[in-house]
């Protein structure tokens, strides 16, 4: 008895952990980053020296919740980056950055903050801003992009794709393709006017007349 007890009590940590986690990351999605940390206690089921223990601090608590994102937003850079094709690799980091955050409001927030996230956050955004501006740089000395395209405009794009709020997650996706289509339309330096993908209904539909 005596030697399960330990083993009971790991597992309990871990547990409270997850649902932490958990909590934090439907939190932050929903509603971005000023969800309270008491709220993330309570949606969690634990208290707030429960949720101290384990995240002393908001910042490391949104680290740990966006671990994955960033880890997906790097890997996503590097695949562009390997393309031969630097024009093609910059559109597959466009494309591929607007669905993972739109996936997440929480995260680009997390991504585009001010003060720092943990020490693996601030690199992983210092290693795309970086990566993403030699890929550029290469996609206009092939005469792709567009010779008046500056970093700050990649900023603007995940700025823009946040602000896209539709009734679910699908849709959300549906509509953050088509931005980003429109996004690299906007920015190839001869458009070829490739179709865009389908659109997405975020209008509400207007209200059906009633038949006398």
């Amino acid at each position: 008895m005596t030697d399960q007890l330990p083993h009971r009590l790991r597992s309990d940590a871990l547990d409270n952990r997850e649902r932490i986690l958990d909590s934090a990351r439907a939190l932050f999605s929903a509603g971005g980053l000023d969800v309270p940390m008491r709220e993330i206690a309570r949606r969690a089921g634990v208290g707030p020296a429960t949720l101290y223990r384990h995240f002393p601090t908001k910042q490391l608590l949104i680290a740990d919740a966006f671990a994955d994102q960033l880890h997906a937003c790097r890997v996503i850079v590097d695949e562009g980056c390997a393309d031969v094709d630097p024009w093609r690799g910059l559109c597959l980091v466009i494309q591929k950055i607007c669905e993972l955050h739109a996936r997440d409001r929480g995260f680009t927030e997390a991504f585009l903050s001010a003060f720092p996230g943990g020490p693996d956050a601030a690199m992983v955004r210092e290693y795309t801003v970086k990566a993403v501006a030699e890929l550029a740089q290469r996609a206009k000395e092939v005469g792709r992009l567009r010779s008046d395209f500056v970093l700050d405009d990649l900023i603007l794009i995940l700025m823009a794709n946040k602000g896209i709020h539709a009734t679910s997650t699908a849709t959300q996706i549906t509509a953050s393709r088509r931005f980003a289509g429109l996004v690299i339309q906007a920015f190839e330096a001869c458009p070829q006017h490739a179709p865009l993908p389908p659109a997405a209904r975020l209008a509400p539909t207007p209200p059906q007349r009633r038949s006398r």
